[in-house]
């Protein structure tokens, strides 16, 4: 007979709100609504030098020396009319060809190993928040790379029934993406290569972008799509991408954004801009979305190295033109002294 006192997880994942921390800079965060009211997590604290990276108000990222010790704030928080019972861990996280993947339960790795919280069970009042102070000690002996990370609060709670013996389970989290390596941050680059359009299965048009990561950290890279001179001039958008797409280094993925399902067909212009954090590539083109089923690669236009070149080529062609002009000038005439 299977084990009827079996946990069973309902909930594991980050939902992306638009929130602020009060009092603070602004903090994405995370967080579970069911039938008794919200609970969640957010950072409370943003490094100096990355104010600018939007990542960073969502995500623990850093790039620290091997030996350096640092703390993050973070905010456990309710919005139930009952007091709630919340506990605090990190566990393992990676980042491969299937995104960013959480480990089960509260499996550990070598960056859990060096995260230590101030609480690990927080008591929430009704409607309140309480602070957890996450401290991350690097051994000085920490070899170079990337680690991943999720710091979870999570709830339990007997389920409805005649037995009740079954846990549920509902855990929310903020991700950590820490590099460890001497110097400065690596590099954080990607390209985006074919643009393709289709429609989904009831019919709504889209783009999709073949993205390749090509610098040195995970990337979770976002689209946005405006379109322009459509039919009767029409212009469209911007549209954005339901959610982000995760890449390791060297990784390869695609990036979708749904358009308005009322468009026409086209031939439109797109400005398809990709991001991740504090960096953005941009490629555009032409694009005429196809029927249901099929799909359509779209025309580009050059891009700005390609012109780079052809313009550089133009005036390498011009200035040999002039130097061997000057030479012909310059030969003697038959019957002249050299």
């Amino acid at each position: 007979m299977p084990d009827r006192t079996a946990r069973r997880i309902i909930a594991s994942g980050l939902l992306a709100l638009v929130s602020y921390a009060a009092a603070v800079s602004p903090a994405a965060a995370y967080d579970h609504e069911g039938e008794q009211g919200r609970f969640g997590i957010r950072l409370l604290e943003i490094p100096e030098n990355r104010l600018d990276d939007p990542r960073s108000h969502a995500f623990i990222v850093d790039h620290v020396n091997p030996g350096t010790t640092f703390t993050r704030r973070l905010e456990v928080f309710s919005t139930s009319s009952e007091p709630r019972h919340v506990t605090v861990y990190p566990a393992a996280a990676r980042v491969g060809n299937g995104g960013f993947t959480f480990a089960p339960g509260r499996a550990g790795n070598e960056l859990t190993s060096w995260i230590t919280l101030d609480r690990t069970e927080v008591d929430v009042p009704p409607h309140g928040h309480v602070p957890v102070t996450a401290t991350v000690a690097v051994p000085p002996t920490a070899s170079k790379g990337e680690r991943y990370a999720v710091i979870w609060a999570e709830i339990s709670s007997a389920s409805p029934g005649p037995s009740g013996n079954i846990a549920l389970v509902n855990r929310v989290g903020v991700r950590t993406y820490l590099d460890v390596g001497p110097g400065g941050d690596p590099p954080t680059s990607f390209r985006i290569g074919e643009v393709t359009a289709g429609r989904t299965d009831d019919g709504r048009p889209r783009l999709v972008a073949e993205v390749g990561n090509t610098g040195e950290r995970a990337v979770d890279l976002e689209g946005e799509v405006r379109l322009s001179e459509g039919p009767s001039a029409l212009s469209a958008g911007p549209f954005r991408s339901a959610g982000a797409t995760t890449l390791p280094p060297g990784g390869h993925g695609q990036v979708a954004v749904l358009l308005g399902d009322d468009l026409p067909a086209g031939p439109w212009k797109f400005r398809f801009i990709v991001r991740s954090g504090r960096v953005s590539r941009t490629t555009t083109g032409t694009i005429t979305f196809p029927a249901a089923g099929e799909r359509a690669v779209a025309k580009g236009d050059p891009s700005v190295p390609v012109l780079a070149a052809c313009a550089a080529a133009a005036i390498a062609a011009a200035i040999l033109l002039v130097m061997n002009l000057r030479r012909f000038r310059r030969r003697p005439l038959d019957g002249e002294a050299a």
